[in-house]
């Protein structure tokens, strides 16, 4: 039996807790999550069922709820951080110092911190004091509520460590749930953060009644971002062409399911930022946030991303949708046929 140590209770990190409690290899493990709020922890400890952020699936008697960092990761053998992007760090600067020592660290955020412009497993390094040796980073196309009513998922665990990447495949593996292995941190991290801001504009797309055909356009698109900006990072174009990249950008983008999708809607449909925001019921859209840090780190590496740069001038600059959609369509790409004698 392995002791889980799941950091947050919200949507996701609800459902890979469900997850671990029901992989049964060597033998089921015991799982405890912690809780923001201590009312999170009753209730799921008393209904098996964490009715706010996942109220789809019923939790195991394997996975107990506390409000207690210390006691969530007394004797963890594996910790997941699964907390905000923007909210890690100070979490970690909280209780980060109670993580066990040399147990593997399974990181579920997807973003680059605001400021900083780290990626989340740097983030981890500097708040925690963690070797990066011990981390892994899960993602992947992953909706929470399939996971939950235990429907096939498919993800990745990367790692810069191959022997911890795979026993955590290995302590993930359910008949529902199936991990692949992957050594391209980077890549993995860049095509969870980006595919975020992307899914915000196919929201917006929708939000204003535009089709499949501009969402397609959008997705393409946004993947040419995505491989700018990984590969000037040195991720694989492998990697971005995978799950962790195309599958995951497909399903967020494609999915009302998608906090960031139904985020976007919101804005194409009239709303402002926050109005959209306390239409989610505390769910966050990472892409809303993320935004202002992607467009910077493309900014310092040199790379053009116009969709994050678009979203970023929506949610912050008080751009209205139809100017920025509009900015987009008419966009000057380069290589465009003119006739000649057209200057």
């Amino acid at each position: 039996m392995v002791d889980v140590a799941v950091m947050g209770a919200g949507s996701f990190g609800t459902a890979m807790a469900k997850v671990f409690a029901e992989a049964t290899r060597p033998e089921p493990h015991r799982v405890t999550m912690w809780c923001r709020r201590q009312e999170v922890a009753d209730q799921i400890n008393s209904t098996r069922i964490n009715a706010q952020y996942l109220p789809e699936g019923v939790l195991p008697e394997n996975l107990s709820a506390t409000h207690d960092p210390a006691e969530a990761m007394r004797g963890a053998g594996l910790v997941v951080l699964a907390v905000p992007s923007q909210t890690l760090r100070a979490n970690l600067q909280d209780w980060g110092h109670l993580i066990p020592p040399d147990v593997t660290v399974v990181n579920l955020a997807k973003g680059i911190e605001i400021g900083t412009l780290d990626r989340m497993s740097e983030v981890v390094v500097d708040a925690a004091g963690i070797d990066r040796d011990r981390l892994a980073v899960l993602t992947g196309p992953n909706f929470a509520k399939e996971i939950a009513k235990g429907q096939p998922t498919l993800a990745v665990v990367a790692s810069d460590n191959a022997e911890r990447a795979s026993r955590t495949q290995y302590l993930a593996r359910t008949d529902y749930f199936r991990p692949y292995t992957s050594d391209d941190v980077v890549g993995c991290e860049i095509g969870g953060a980006t595919k975020n801001v992307i899914a915000l504009v196919c929201g917006i797309a929708s939000g204003i009644n535009l089709g499949e055909n501009s969402r397609a356009a959008i997705i393409t698109r946004g993947l040419a971002e995505t491989l700018r900006l990984g590969t000037a990072l040195g991720a694989q174009p492998l990697t971005l062409a995978g799950l962790a990249g195309v599958g995951d950008l497909v399903a967020t983008c494609s999915s009302p399911q998608s906090r960031n999708f139904s985020f976007g809607a919101r804005l194409g449909q009239g709303m402002t930022v926050e109005q959209a925001q306390a239409a989610a019921h505390g769910q966050v859209a990472e892409g809303a946030k993320s935004c202002i840090s992607i467009a910077d780190l493309a900014r310092r590496v040199g790379v053009e991303m116009p969709l994050t740069e678009a979203v970023r001038a929506v949610c912050y600059d008080g751009v209205p949708v139809s100017r920025a959609m509009d900015d987009l369509l008419n966009r000057d790409v380069g290589g465009e046929w003119r006739p000649k004698g057209d200057e």
